[in-house]
Formats: C-alpha cells, sequence, structure tokens
C-alpha cells in the first residue's frame, strides 16, 4: 500500500497565490513519487474583515488530478475538533502543513494535537515566515501554541531558519524554494507583449505579486522618477492586487508624474496569465524593504528572467550578484541604479548563468526533506 501524504494550507477554489500554487505543486511531485495524496484546505480562510483582497476564490477551472477537501474553517473551533478528529482516524503516514501568519496558529495548533493523538502520523511544518510581515498583538503565543504540535520544520530561507531556533529547537532542515514551473511554458516576448496589449519593442521592467507594504513597490516608484530611468525611457509594469492602501502608491504617481511610464494590471493575475507578464517583461524587480524569501524568484527563474533584488533576508542568496541579476540595497536611488545596469549587461548576458542556477530548484528535494528530516 502506498503511504499516505496530507497537505494542510490554500488549495483550489482558493485563489491564495503562490500559497495555493505551491500546495498544489507539491501535492503534484507527491503524486509523482508513489505517494497516495491529498490536500485538506480551508472552506473558510480568512474572515472577510482580514482579507484585503477583492474574492479569496478562483475563477480557474479545479486542478487536474488533485484530491483537494475544502474543509478547514479557520475561527470555527467545533470544526477544527471534527476535522482533527477525522484526520486522527486516518492516521496518515504524513501531515505537511504550511505556516505563514499566526492568525492560523489555533486552528491549526488544535488540528494538529488531536492529530497527535494518533501516535503515528509525522508532522511536518514548511514554514514561510515565523516572525511575520506585519506583526500584531498575540503573535508569539499563537506561534508557539501552533509550533507546540508540529514533530519538524522545513524552511526556504537561512533568515527564517534562523528566527524558528528562537522559538524552539525541534530538527528543522533549510532548502531553496522550488521553482514554479506549473505556470507553462515561456512564451515569446513578442506574444507576450502582444496578447497584454503592451508595445512590443520598450523597455519594460515588472513588479508582480501582491501589493503590500514590505514589497517596496513605493521604493520601485520614487526610483522610477529617477533622472537616468526617465532618459533611458524604462517603463514599469505593476501586476498584482493591492494588498496595501493604494492611495499611497497613487500619491508617489502624482507626485512624480509617472502615469505615462506605468502600465497598471492591478488585480488578481490569474494562473493562466502568470506566464505572459514574465514573458512580457525584460527584467524582474524586487525591491522589497525586509523578506524572508519571495515566490517571485522561483517563478523568474522559471522563465529565465533576470532579476534585481534588495539585500534583505533571504533574496541575495537566491540572487547570485552579476549572475543571475543585481542586488541593491533598499533604497530609490540603488534600485534605479541596478536597474539600469541590468540593461547595460544586457539579458543575454544573464541567461547561462538562469539555466545553470536553476537546476537547484527541484521539488524532489523539497519532498526528500520533508520525508527524511529527522
Amino acid at each position: 500500500m502506498n503511504k499516505k501524504v496530507i497537505i494542510i494550507g490554500s488549495a483550489w477554489p482558493l485563489r491564495a497565490g503562490g500559497l495555493a500554487t505551491f500546495n498544489e505543486r507539491l501535492a503534484k511531485q507527491f503524486i509523482q513519487e508513489g505517494f497516495d495524496t491529498s490536500i485538506y484546505t480551508f472552506s473558510l480562510q480568512y474572515p472577510n474583515f482580514l482579507f484585503p483582497g477583492s474574492t479569496q476564490l478562483s475563477k480557474e477551472p479545479a486542478p487536474i488530478g488533485l484530491k483537494i477537501k475544502s474543509c478547514i474553517n479557520s475561527i470555527n473551533p467545533m470544526n477544527w475538533f471534527k476535522v482533527g478528529n477525522e484526520l486522527r482516524k486516518l492516521k496518515p503516514d504524513f501531515i505537511v502543513v504550511r505556516f505563514w501568519m499566526p492568525f492560523f496558529g489555533p486552528c491549526l495548533g488544535t488540528i494538529l494535537r488531536i492529530v497527535n493523538r494518533n501516535k503515528f502520523t509525522q508532522i511536518t511544518c514548511i514554514a514561510d515566515n515565523v516572525i511575520p510581515h506585519e506583526k500584531r498583538m498575540g503573535d508569539t503565543v499563537l506561534t508557539k501554541y501552533f509550533f507546540s504540535s508540529i514533530h519538524r520544520f522545513v524552511t526556504m530561507s537561512e533568515k527564517v531558519n534562523q528566527d524558528l531556533k528562537t522559538f524552539t529547537h525541534k530538527p528543522s532542515v533549510n532548502i531553496v524554494h522550488p521553482i514554479y514551473d506549473n505556470f507553462g511554458d515561456i512564451v515569446s516576448k513578442e506574444e507576450s507583449r502582444k496578447h497584454l496589449g503592451l508595445p512590443v519593442h520598450e523597455k519594460i521592467i515588472l513588479f508582480f505579486g501582491f501589493i503590500r507594504k514590505y514589497k517596496g513597490l513605493d521604493l520601485l516608484l520614487e526610483a522610477m522618477n529617477n533622472s537616468s530611468i526617465r532618459e533611458a525611457n524604462i517603463k514599469l509594469l505593476i501586476a498584482g492586487e493591492f494588498y496595501d492602501n493604494k492611495e499611497e502608491y497613487e500619491s508617489i504617481i502624482s507626485k512624480y508624474n509617472l502615469a505615462n511610464a506605468l502600465y497598471l494590471r492591478t488585480q488578481f493575475i490569474d494562473n493562466s496569465e502568470v506566464k505572459y507578464y514574465l514573458g512580457a517583461s525584460d527584467f524582474v524587480i524586487q525591491p522589497y524593504k525586509h523578506a524572508t524569501q519571495s515566490g517571485v524568484t522561483p517563478l523568474a527563474y522559471h522563465f529565465e528572467k533576470p532579476m534585481l533584488v534588495t539585500n534583505v533576508g533571504g533574496l541575495a542568496g537566491l540572487v547570485p550578484h552579476l549572475k543571475v541579476g543585481v542586488v541593491t540595497e533598499p533604497n530609490a536611488h540603488a534600485i534605479a541604479s541596478g536597474i539600469i545596469q541590468l540593461y547595460e549587461l544586457g539579458e543575454t548576458h544573464f541567461l547561462k548563468h538562469l539555466c545553470e542556477e536553476k537546476k537547484k530548484f527541484s521539488w524532489d528535494k523539497l519532498t526528500t526533506a520533508i520525508i527524511e528530516n529527522k
């Protein structure tokens, strides 16, 4: 009989961006390796007052070949006991649970405490963040409650691994974030720009993903006002939904008269469209103010796009300077200089290094870390 793996976290029909995509891709990897795999996701993930986007549900069809059960209510304790007892009786060999914010500590921690009563299932947490980007009262207590139900941890950033050690001494292993290779094949720049209605021959850089304070879009907008950027006639494509106060960004755009230098696609980007946004760009810009790791980096690797990242968290360790992209300090002047440097070196300068470096980012390394991490 095949060993059973259950992944707990965001998945279809939720449109939770990188979290859902990651969990679904991980499930496919386990299936490929012969495990009986299913995903337990949320019937209610966030109460509306905590969700900054327009809708929590995906418009895309269900992923083919995956068993997904929407059954976890993040705010209903009666549901936690029901799900916990169901999983306890199922006795999966492995549970893999995602942790990205303390809000889910009570829900997931309670479910896993009940599972632990079967004294059989091995529970591994993939910790995206230990210390949240936006801190709230009670974070530490909720995180400790959740961590006490876990047997071992996998992190994808050395910074997160170090943060983890301030909470627990349970076994942990740090690996590189695998490449997002489930968004389709590389599409040519010309085809991508035609699909998106963008000029074929312009210089276009890309900011991709949910817009949140820590991701530094405000710094990038200030960089777009730099005289070198303006003289080079570089345009910025912003692709992603506001999870922050958009008026602050609109104020910067107005202050520096940037409207003609921007292409705004500030809505949720469906999975089927991702390849066109990456394909349309010359370079991917990640101007983060602070970070642990970023799902945009492995996405750029898959589509073989050179990157600019700021020297915060674990970002610089994933982007060898002047080989895969450039690393700058997190301020507008340095970011502007880095963008100019990308164009001076040119896309072809980075391509060989990108193709070589991306070989390190395989999904089987993650499954091995989950199964063999003692």
